[in-house]
């Protein structure tokens, strides 16, 4: 049988063919229902290592799939930091800045071209001193600011990478290659790369969810599916109230939605049966499914009335500062939809446009942005922990770029995206442990340097997945969320 022109070429792929679909959809849409509950049931999952098929079925594109090598991440959480943080007022202390604060950068770093422009000729010639005292925390000895005490008692849980680098000192192409690897829209992103190549665990949910007040600057090409098949695109979950809104049918709808449904859906696969490999097709099928089964599980996924009173303390749910409250439900959503079987959950911090963006007073922006997100943070560590969910949920917090050393307008930070700091825990992660380092102000990193690309080939990893054959047929080509062969390898270190 001819290889399916959209399955993901983890290893030889095998579509159902239209013939066996059209014979199932005989049976009648509600049949194909029961059938999927009893697979989902079972969690089942196709092999994508070498040597085996594995049967992407239309009717299941968020079907269960193994990866190319054993991992330990089953579920991602992405703590995206919108705006840019500043990693020398957070996790990367640079003493010298504190000696030299007010004085011109030095000469050895003035010299240094500035490749994308407009980040340190805009700035003055005036080093800004981090105004927070530091601490070490944990065994490893961990160094963070006093922005951050509460996820920095996780120090020991934490694997951070202080030499990350990327291509864009502007905000949304930068957010676009930070999700997409590509600083151009219009590429998939990384959760929509995962659950294409893994599928998800509750066939009741959606297998990529956003929660977010104000999302990355550019908007849904920073969740699109692009041209990977429909099912893998981004869903937004709302974090306050019920998660998605009109759930339920209209009155009087409600006996008769499912018999509506499965004509409707008769009429969909008589359409798709006379075109063949129609992706777009194939989704919106799956989707109308997908939104019928959603009434089941989704209503009560926002519904935190079960989490105990601790808990919700815990996260900062009933915090009187609102942007703490806001950010703390996001998490504990987070917490619940990957408790659920969630492949992929990605928060944006931000409840305003601007995030971490502090070009005049950085300090108030960080004080701010460190007081709605620290505790959150540090709770679903401990939440998921304690729960058993981290050695198998991987978390992930950054932003599109970092702050520059140098003082821009009244008391700001520049973009810089020549050196600055991520980190990873769960998931297989290494805890405990720092990699790479920038120049002796924190502008560049200058050790073990890692692009975007190589911090997506190690998530990939972390799941078992080879991001070099993690492919998909696009335009005659070959396309990867790395882009193309030999440009990422994943970072050393990280993964145990």
């Amino acid at each position: 049988m001819a290889r399916h022109p959209h399955a993901p070429r983890l290893s030889p792929v095998v579509l159902a063919s239209r013939r066996e679909i059209l014979a199932r959809s005989a049976l009648g849409i509600g049949g194909i229902a029961a059938s999927l509950l009893a697979r989902s049931e079972s969690r089942g999952s196709e092999p994508l290592g070498d040597g085996g098929a594995a049967t992407i079925d239309p009717l299941r594109p968020l079907g269960p799939r193994s990866p190319h090598r054993m991992g330990k991440a089953k579920s991602l959480i992405v703590l995206f930091q919108y705006g840019g943080p500043s990693q020398v007022d957070l996790f990367d202390r640079k003493p010298l800045l504190e000696t030299l604060a007010g004085q011109p950068v030095p000469d050895s770093i003035k010299g240094i071209s500035d490749q994308v422009g407009g980040v340190i000729n805009h700035c003055k010639d005036s080093l800004l001193c981090p105004p927070w005292a530091w601490r070490q925390y944990g065994e490893c000895g961990l160094w963070v600011s006093d922005r951050m005490p509460l996820t920095a008692e996780h120090a020991d849980r934490l694997c951070v990478v202080r030499s990350m680098h990327s291509d864009s000192s502007n905000h949304a192409p930068a957010t676009y290659q930070m999700n997409t690897g590509s600083i151009l829209g219009g590429k998939p992103s990384l959760g929509s790369w995962l659950t294409y190549g893994l599928g998800s665990e509750n066939d009741n949910l959606p297998g990529y969810v956003m929660l977010f007040e104000v999302g990355g600057l550019g908007g849904s090409a920073n969740w699109s599916n692009a041209f990977l098949p429909a099912a893998y695109q981004g869903t937004r979950f709302r974090h306050d109230g019920r998660a998605l809104a009109n759930l339920e049918p209209p009155p009087g709808f409600a006996p008769v939605q499912r018999s509506t449904l499965d004509l409707t859906q008769a009429f969909n696969r008589g359409h798709l049966g006379g075109r063949p490999g129609q992706p777009d097709l194939e989704g919106r099928i799956a989707t109308y499914e997908l939104a019928y089964r959603m009434q089941a599980e989704a209503a009560g996924v926002g519904d935190l009335a079960d989490e105990s009173a601790e808990t919700r303390a815990l996260y900062g749910v009933d915090d009187p500062h609102r942007p703490t409250a806001s950010y703390g439900r996001m998490c504990l959503l987070a917490r619940r939809l990957v408790e659920r079987g969630v492949r992929v959950v990605q928060l944006y911090n931000a409840v305003d446009k601007y995030g971490w963006d502090g070009h005049d007073k950085s300090h108030d922006f960080h004080e701010r942005n460190s007081r709605q997100t620290d505790r959150p943070t540090a709770a679903l560590l401990a939440d998921l922990s304690r729960r058993g969910l981290l050695d198998e949920t991987l978390v992930v917090w950054g932003g599109e770029f970092g702050r520059t050393p140098m003082e821009q307008g009244d008391g700001g930070r520049n973009h810089n995206p020549y050196g600055f700091t991520i980190w990873l825990a769960g998931g297989g992660v290494n805890g405990g442990r720092s990699i790479g380092a920038t120049d002796e102000i924190g502008l560049r990193a200058v050790e073990d340097r890692q692009h975007v690309r190589d911090l997506h080939a190690t998530i990939l990893a972390a799941f078992g997945l080879d991001h070099e054959r993690l492919v998909f047929p696009h335009d005659g080509r070959d396309e990867r969320l790395t882009g193309v062969l030999g440009a990422a390898r994943p970072i050393g270190g990280v993964l145990g």
